[in-house]
């Protein structure tokens, strides 16, 4: 078979759930709360810092940045969707199959399915990365005003790059955990809890270096400053990266092993 007509059903498969992930209203909503949110966040916290220390010269780019776990809920959301709908039962007019039935009688390669569904999870994460990201820059020096201090242009390529990554690892994370749990209801509590309300892996870290090791920590210095992380001596960039990026294709080896394996 020629590699042209190999890629052909994942071409197809790509093109057939970007469509499905474009109409989803609930992946809109979800890119657009994340945004919305950001710059929300990005604006509070120039308003205060412009008010406590005028004259501090804050970093607009620490300021954008320091908003930017909170585009890990959005990323953690669209990774869940992208699996989630699979496992809905169809209405009684349409079989009353899950909608995973009908996407394997037009893509029957599981594989396919789940490489389509990672490829566009994560063009969707970085498109919307790059566009929070901007518009928080955008954003942080006027609602700074006198208390804006410089851009370091040459540092904010390689962080702006470190949060799409970070965003883009843990939306296929969430997407894994979602193919093995078969439902959004434990990888939503699970990311959310432990992203937004208490980190099980921070607190972890006190008790044993290992959890450095974790995903959600190892790739925290991806553009995150050492100092703002709750964990003595966290991994460097590189190889913080590349412990999350080894976490996320464990898991997806493991979701596309079991996907294969499970009845639809």
């Amino acid at each position: 078979m020629s590699r042209g007509r190999a890629g052909a059903p994942l071409r197809g498969a790509v093109g057939g759930e970007f469509l499905k992930a474009a109409s989803l209203p609930a992946t809109w909503a979800t890119l657009g709360l994340t945004f919305l949110g950001t710059l929300g966040v990005v604006l509070m916290s120039a308003r205060r810092e412009a008010r406590l220390d005028p004259g501090a010269g804050a970093s607009p780019a620490d300021l954008a940045f320091d908003a930017a776990p909170l585009g890990v809920v959005g990323a953690v959301v669209l990774g869940v969707l992208a699996v989630s709908g699979e496992y809905r039962t169809n209405s009684p007019g349409a079989g009353g199959g899950r909608q995973l039935t009908t996407t394997l009688v037009a893509v029957p390669r599981r594989s396919a399915v789940l490489a389509a569904k990672a490829v566009v999870l994560v063009a969707l994460v970085a498109a919307g990365a790059a566009v929070t990201l901007a518009a928080s820059l955008t954003l942080a020096r006027p609602a700074l005003g006198d208390a804006a201090g410089a851009h370091e242009p040459g540092a904010l390529v390689g962080r702006a790059v470190g949060v799409a990554l970070y965003w883009a690892l843990m939306a296929l994370l969430a997407l894994a955990v979602t193919v093995l749990a078969r439902g959004p209801v434990l990888p939503l509590v699970w990311f959310l809890v432990n992203g937004s309300v208490v980190s099980f892996s921070a607190l972890l870290a006190k008790v044993t270096p290992v959890a450095r090791l974790l995903p959600d920590l190892a790739g925290l210095r991806l553009f995150a400053d050492a100092s703002s992380i709750a964990v003595d001596d966290p991994l460097a960039p590189l190889p913080g990266g590349l412990v999350m990026a080894a976490w996320a294709a464990a898991l997806l080896g493991v979701a596309a092993f079991v996907l294969h394996r499970r009845d639809a």
